[in-house]
């Protein structure tokens, strides 16, 4: 009896009951006609309510061809359209015109009140979806005035079901050539069990994806538990609820056309909110209604989590957002620092807005100022550009209000483009009768952030300024104050949900190991640090070291993601260089290695500008045989498959495709998740990802991501008065009086002309250079940059200015970049003309699981302190530095080295040279087969001396890198044309 109150139908009739009590009405299921997939007598009952001179028109009363014309134009504008579009904008059919669903009414408008209670929302238990097989059936269907929104399987967890059943039951068992499955026939297909919810928008057989609908729990997947009934009842209690659904088909749901630029198709996709987008996007709105303008708010969002949709949804609701009954934002302005994203989400906007036209493009000087003034509500532009529309705005807003969302938070609000955003829209202004002290408190004001603005920020990887900048105060237990988001979806949530890969599960790090050898017979002293770090880049940095790299990457990709056929064969890699001089360079040895295999695929570059290579100008668009503009498109067309880029694509590219990411660059911190995080885009034929890191290790990787798993939180805020420790360490070094810094202020302030400015920065110069030793030179310069670097950054949320502060800053400002750096002797000159390369290989180890500690990652705040130095350097001989590097980075160790080197240089050559099959294949000038039979060759000469060299057979059985070495030693070696 137990069982029978907690199987699948009582989940069933305990959704329909709460559905119920919430406004919904159950409707019967011998009311549903399959055939045109809806329920006639609710449809017919909302006409009758609502538009009643229409019913007998459309002859929805009795069965007639004037009904049935009616409803074949019905059934093909659902097919057109979708749902959403004819439930949004109604139907006309022979001069008629008919509302198919009434919106939210606006408060105090008894009339759309009264239109928006006559819609008829109604749940149908077992409907009978199918035309060919009346036994069918699925679980529950939800219609809005007939029409169905939404199908249900629901499973139960106590009978051994669950939602991955429904998934499957979706996936084998629903046609999506029936009516009710068809695409934009209903928004979407949900599964679920009393655990876990998930959705699809367009069934598709058994390649339906199905994305999480849940809440999250413990900054995780799943729900939590519930106190007052299933942990999945928020779906129909409270997501469900008439007045939600209506805000989801007014202003969420949605079908969108993609045009491919390459082949000019044209794709339908249907747009539908997860969970945590539908409800940062309310709880930010709510938030509005409540406070008006003047708010900051940090949404802490997981790459790859719809961070587009997202500011698309927030930014279009923001135009019709009130407080207190009027208007609460005059213009939306949307600052992206993604260039690739920067067209998309303005189109991304424009899709979910009714008129278009309300989306300006702000892209050059003056756009911004005309869309302000003109009234234009919603305004993108990108960070790139921000600053310098911004001179160009007129200073005539105080009386406006904006709202400011921006997209990758912790690059776009750098100190100078926030004081520029906050002047241009503040209204700001420099009166020409002003005191240089009121002009001095004018600037100040003009660095605060606004109190007619409110600030959405946006971002996977907080840093502790954007948390500081936008985020939550929360009061510690020892009384000080942190920061947190004010809404997260992490990391940790999204790879546990499916909707991200790990892109940590498979992490191979390379070991490279070197030999170098002195080629002097003096030995002379060099900076050991320098000496190394200058080592390291010329050895990585070597034409052979690339080779064998590049050989790497590209042997990896054919053998383990080409040939796996990862992401059902559609796979894309990237290659993450340290320099445009190194990016160029493995474009070339990659796509030597790509040839040598006679491999139909191809390698793009990603650079910006023009640069030198063997004696020749290049371009990316010159290597690759099309424009800039179209890299991210061609990479997902054959035969372009590996992208290698410095610094371009490793933030804001977002392709599904991309699976195997080599990282040949010192990667560490924010910049480290988010380059790796290019991997993470979910694809319905993607289950894993693979990173080969040639430049860093596990230690490293997992140092950057911890703190970015879970929601991210600040410690404390910065402390103030250590600008008052810079300030009176600043004036007591004495390069510059008081004096020197209030005439140059009043100076630069009424615009006098540079020869009367420079003279009082000089003669700070020439105290810098003569009074003050190197390491106070360094300590000074120091200071100064972290004086201007907090102050800037302060200076926007402290609550209070200091003029003193501001005068400083604009002088420092001038002087620091007249300091000249204090000169260091390279002691570490010339070592390069003092050591060759012995020897070079690059060892892959094995492939490992980065776990990230499962507790909120916290940041320290930035130190405010200042105080740089100069190392010492620490001397030593080239021999001694040398040998230690090569024990640093030096070869296998081999138990007989003179056996070994035999083998290696005698005996295996031999064996591979006397083979028939090899000796044919040279005889027939065939270079691409004979090293085929090369190394068919030497891999059973290899058989042949297990018994003699164990070791030597386990370094060329279980090392790539020694095996490809050897296999290419051998083969130059051996191989001899004939003639």
């Amino acid at each position: 009896m137990k069982t029978q109150r907690l199987n699948e139908e009582s989940l069933e009739a305990l959704a329909v009951a709460q559905l119920c009590k919430g406004g919904w009405i159950e409707g019967a299921y011998d009311e549903y006609d399959a055939s045109y997939a809806l329920d006639l007598r609710h449809f017919a009952a909302f006409i009758q309510s609502t538009q009643p001179d229409l019913v007998e028109q459309l002859g929805l009363l009795t069965e007639t061809p004037t009904r049935h014309k009616f409803l074949a134009r019905l059934q093909g504008e659902i097919t057109r359209r979708g749902v959403v579009h004819v439930l949004r904008n109604g139907i006309d059919h022979h001069g008629h015109h008919i509302d198919l669903f009434y919106p939210t009414p606006a408060s105090g408008n008894p009339k759309a009140v009264g239109h928006f209670t006559a819609n008829r929302f109604v749940v149908t238990r077992q409907v009978h979806h199918s035309v060919s097989n009346r036994g069918d059936a699925v679980d529950l269907v939800a219609l809005v005035n007939g029409l169905p929104v939404f199908t249900f399987e629901l499973k139960n967890n106590i009978t051994k079901q669950t939602v991955e059943d429904a998934v499957q039951q979706y996936q084998r068992d629903r046609d999506p050539r029936e009516p009710l499955f068809a695409f934009g026939r209903t928004i979407a297909h949900f599964a679920l069990d009393d655990q876990r919810v998930r959705f699809c928008t367009q069934l598709k057989g058994t390649s339906s994806w199905f994305l999480p609908f849940d809440q999250g729990f413990n900054d995780g997947a799943g729900n939590p538990p519930n106190p007052d009934g299933v942990m999945t009842d928020f779906l129909w209690r409270r997501v469900l609820a008439p007045r939600s659904l209506a805000g989801i088909i007014e202003n969420y749901a949605q079908i969108v056309v993609e045009k491919n630029p390459k082949t000019g198709k044209k794709t339908s996709k249907a747009i539908f909110p997860r969970y945590h987008q539908l409800d940062v996007v309310r709880r930010l709105l709510a938030d509005v209604e409540a406070s008006g303008a003047g708010r900051r708010y940090l949404i802490q969002h997981s790459a790859g989590s719809g961070k587009s949709n997202s500011i698309a949804w927030l930014t279009h609701q923001l135009t019709e957002a009130k407080h207190e009954d009027r208007i609460a934002f005059d213009s939306i302005i949307v600052v992206t620092d993604r260039v690739i994203l920067d067209n998309q989400l303005t189109q991304t906007i424009k899709s979910f807005l009714q008129v278009g036209s309300t989306v300006v493009h702000a892209d050059r000087s003056g756009d911004l100022r005309r869309a302000i003034t003109a009234g234009r509500k919603i305004i993108v532009t990108t960070v790139q550009k921000f600053p310098y529309i911004l001179d160009d705005i007129g200073a005539d807003h105080r009386e406006r209000t904006f709202a400011i969302v921006i997209d990758e938070a912790h690059s776009s609000q750098g100190s100078k483009t926030s004081a520029a955003v906050s002047r241009a829209l503040s209204g700001v202004e420099i009166n020409e009768e002003d005191t240089v002290e009121d002009r001095i408190n004018r600037i100040i004001e003009g660095k605060k952030m606004l109190p007619n603005a409110s600030y959405f920020a946006f971002t996977a990887t907080p840093k502790d300024k954007t948390l500081e900048m936008f985020g939550e105060a929360v009061a510690k237990p020892d009384g000080g104050t942190g920061f947190r988001p004010f809404h997260s979806y992490t990391m940790k949530q999204a790879i546990q949900e499916g909707f991200i890969v790990d892109v940590l599960a498979n992490f191979t790090p390379v070991g490279s190991y070197y030999k170098l050898m002195k080629t002097v017979e003096d030995d002379p002293e060099f900076d050991v640090k320098r000496a190394s770090k200058k080592l390291r880049a010329y050895v990585e940095g070597n034409e052979h070291a690339i080779a064998q790299k590049a050989g790497i990457m590209v042997e990896h990709y054919l053998d383990q993601v080409v040939a796996k056929r990862k992401i059902g064969g559609q796979a894309r890699a990237m290659v993450v260089t340290s320099s445009i001089a190194r990016c160029i360079e493995y474009f070339h040895a990659i796509r030597d290695a790509l040839a040598s295999r006679r491999s139909p695929y191809k390698v793009v570059v990603a650079f910006s500008g023009e640069h030198e290579y063997k004696g020749l100008k290049v371009t990316e668009a010159g290597l690759n045989g099309f424009p800039s503009s179209a890299i991210a498109d061609q990479v997902k067309t054959d035969p372009y498959r590996i992208l290698v880029v410095a610094n371009k694509f490793q933030t804001g590219y977002d392709e599904p495709l991309l699976h195997t990411m080599y990282v040949d660059k010192p990667l560490s911190g924010v910049l480290a998740v988010q380059t790796l995080s290019r991997l993470n885009r979910a694809h319905p034929a993607k289950h894993d990802t693979f990173v080969l890191d040639f430049a860093n290790d596990a230690d490293d990787i997992q140092r950057a991501f911890g703190p970015y798993y879970r929601t991210t939180i600040l410690a404390e805020e910065t402390d103030a008065n250590k600008l008052h420790n810079l300030v009176n360490d600043l004036d007591a070094i004495g390069i510059y009086t008081s004096e020197q810094v209030d005439e140059f202020v009043d100076r630069y302030l009424t615009g006098e002309s540079r020869d009367r400015l420079d003279p009082l920065l000089d003669t700070s110069v020439v105290q810098y250079i003569e009074s003050l030793d190197e390491d106070d030179q360094v300590k000074f310069k120091g200071d100064a940059k972290a004086f201007l670097r907090t102050y800037n950054f302060l200076s926007a949320i402290l609550p209070y200015g200091s003029s003193g502060w501001e005068k400083r800053s604009i002088f420092l400002d001038h002087l620091v970049e007249k300091l000249p750096a204090p000169k260091e002797e390279d002691l570490a000159a010339g070592i390069l003309e003092n050591i060759d390369l012995e020897s070079y290989r690059a060892e892959k180890f094995n492939a490992m699981k980065i776990v990230l500690d499962d507790e909120d990652g916290t940041l320290e705040a930035a130190p405010a302190g200042g105080g740089g130095q100069r190392a010492d350097p620490e001397l030593e001989r080239l021999s001694a530095i040398v040998r230690s590097f090569n024990d640093h980075f030096g070869n296998v160790e081999w138990n007989n080295q003179d056996r070994v080197e035999r083998f290696i240089t005698e005996e295996i050559p031999r064996l591979v040279a006397e083979d028939e099959s090899y000796k044919n294949a040279q005889a027939n000038d065939d270079p691409v087969n004979a090293r085929v039979e090369s190394d068919r060759a030497l891999s059973q000469a290899m058989l042949r001396l297990i018994a003699d060299d164990t070791q030597l057979f386990k370094e060329y059985q279980d090392n790539s890198s020694f095996k490809r070495w050897l296999a290419d030693w051998v083969f130059g070696a051996t191989y001899r044309k004939s003639a």
